[in-house]
């Protein structure tokens, strides 16, 4: 969707300060609020295209005020009260409003293995890809009301295929309950000056990884 969490490629949002030696953590909130995702990943309360867009889908203001960790908390509440695993008095409270069903555990042997293997989206070929490498393409000036993984700065540039990832689950229908649909994921290669213009360096290239979906014949 777009929507002020797609900053590639805008302009006169300042300078990227950057801190010497930067902890991991500024606060032990934020440590809590990253175990937390591996805990609720395990447990089914959401897939990782769910997380994003929930976060897509925070105000303007909000977003631009709130930290790194702040959205992925907004993401949490977001989703568990949708789902019902919560509900938003019982979030306001911090306290049960009546006995649940237990949710498994992540327990702590099952950590080390989740966090080598993560969860990958890859998945088995449901159709074949529809484009090979060395072909030229074109990105689909698409902008969906959902959840989509196209940047907004690719839309209608052409590039060319540089290597196929093989399937995956297709964020624009997965992240809406609408089941994976796997199809090819591709980089895609584009010279600076497609996506930036003129002034960008002649001899720079930029990679972008697209679903069939997001791509055509040009």
């Amino acid at each position: 969707m777009n929507g002020i969490h797609d900053l590639g490629g805008a302009q006169d949002y300042g300078p990227v300060y950057t801190e010497t030696n930067e902890p991991p953590f500024h606060y032990d909130w934020e440590r809590r609020v990253l175990g937390l995702f591996p805990a609720l990943f395990a447990s089914g309360a959401f897939h990782v295209d769910e997380f994003r867009h929930a976060i897509e889908r925070m105000g303007p203001i909000e977003y631009l005020q709130g930290t790194y960790y702040e959205h992925w908390l907004h993401a949490f509440e977001t989703l568990l009260v949708e789902k019902g695993f919560v509900s938003a008095g019982e979030l306001a409270s911090g306290k049960p409003a009546a006995a649940r069903t237990a949710t498994p555990a992540l327990v702590v042997d099952g950590v080390a293995p989740l966090l080598a293997t993560g969860a990958s989206a890859r998945m088995a070929e449901e159709k074949p890809p529809r484009f090979a490498v060395g072909d030229e393409v074109r990105v689909v000036n698409r902008h969906p009301t959902g959840h989509t993984r196209i940047p907004r700065y690719a839309r209608g540039r052409r590039g060319t295929i540089a290597l196929d990832h093989g399937a995956f689950v297709y964020p624009d229908t997965v992240a809406h309950g609408r089941g994976p649909h796997p199809q090819h994921v591709y980089s895609v290669s584009f010279a600076a000056r497609e996506l930036w213009g003129a002034d960008a360096a002649p001899h720079d290239t930029v990679r972008i990884d697209l679903w069939d979906d997001y791509l055509e014949a040009p």
